[in-house]
């Protein structure tokens, strides 16, 4: 029966009009059972549309912006959801009764976004979003490198790798492996001066020809850079933006410039790690030994491990 007739149904029920039973007495029965059916079937979409519309004041979150911490610096934006009052009643209509579990979601986007803010340091994703993210600063190491983007590989793990400008046009076959793994590729500045004491012209020197290097090597054009033993002014900063990237430091470390042993470090970050985390590591003996341990123990806390540029989207994930 279509729409139409089941309107036609129903009007005459609450109206008295019994035009059917005119022509056809046997008709009354047929009747009285369609038009009940009719309404408790409205009755319970009623109820179920009902109840979708108060579920959106429970499972709604509202976007957050992007914004300036006194502790953090810049706070990537974060996707609100919306209840898709439509798409969720078409999801549950079918069953006839409410599942939250089958709420359809969508994004709502926040208003204020990185490119909004001035320049500032991100330490750290968004820190209600399920990430992780390796910052692999990359200026030696050579002999641990191929193990451990073997286990990246092995774990089908993508990190974002700031390489030296310097150690790149000496090493180009190891950079295009990186880039070959799928990784993101970042700026750590062309010959690892402590960026806080140089000249103005001498840090845009140093990342411009970073750029040059690497996007000649790997084809990557560059959003990321990470300053040589995290030590910045903000003028760094801003010759940063002003070359388009985006200065990133951390919010844990694994310190495996000490050569602690794999244990020491697994504990120190595994201690550590939060959502939204920036583990800071290099290609080491300790790192490429505890990489594995990481990955598999942070995967087991609900953290997924992505590069930078994924961490900082303002997708929401697991509505």
């Amino acid at each position: 029966m279509n729409n139409k007739w089941k309107q036609i149904v129903a009007i005459s029920a609450i109206a008295g009009i019994s035009w059917l039973l005119v022509q056809n007495p046997y008709t009354h029965i047929y009747l009285t059972q369609l038009t009940d059916h009719s309404v408790v079937s409205m009755k319970q979409e009623d109820e179920l549309l009902l109840q979708i519309k108060e579920s959106t004041k429970k499972y709604e979150i509202a976007p957050q912006d992007a914004r300036i911490d006194s502790v953090w610096k810049t706070v990537p934006a974060y996707n609100g959801l919306r209840v898709n009052i439509d798409d969720s009643y078409k999801a549950m209509k079918k069953e006839g009764g409410f599942d939250k579990d089958k709420l359809v979601y969508q994004q709502v986007p926040a208003k204020i976004h990185l490119k909004d803010l001035d320049p500032a340091p991100i330490y750290r994703a968004h820190p209600e979003k399920p990430v992780v993210s390796f910052l692999i600063n990359v200026a030696w190491g050579n002999e641990y490198l191929q193990d451990m983007l073997a286990v990246l590989k092995k774990h089908n793990v993508k990190a974002t790798f700031f390489l030296e400008g310097n150690w790149t046009k000496k090493n180009p076959e190891l950079a295009k492996m990186i880039r070959g793994g799928g990784h993101e590729i970042g700026n750590h500045s062309y010959s690892h001066p402590n960026m806080q004491n140089i000249s103005s012209q001498a840090t845009r020197e140093e990342i411009r020809k970073t750029n040059e290097v690497i996007e000649a090597v790997t084809g990557v054009k560059m959003k990321w850079f990470a300053p040589p033993s995290g030590s910045y002014r903000d003028e760094t900063v801003k010759i940063a933006d002003s070359l388009g990237l985006k200065t990133v430091m951390w919010s844990v470390d694994t310190i495996d410039w000490q050569k602690p042993s794999p244990e020491v470090l697994q504990q120190r970050v595994l201690s550590k790690v939060h959502p939204g985390a920036f583990i800071l590591m290099h290609p080491t003996e300790s790192t490429a030994k505890s990489l594995e341990t990481l990955i598999i123990n942070i995967e087991k806390k609900d953290l997924d491990v992505v590069t930078v540029s994924e961490a900082v989207d303002e997708e929401r994930l697991n509505p």
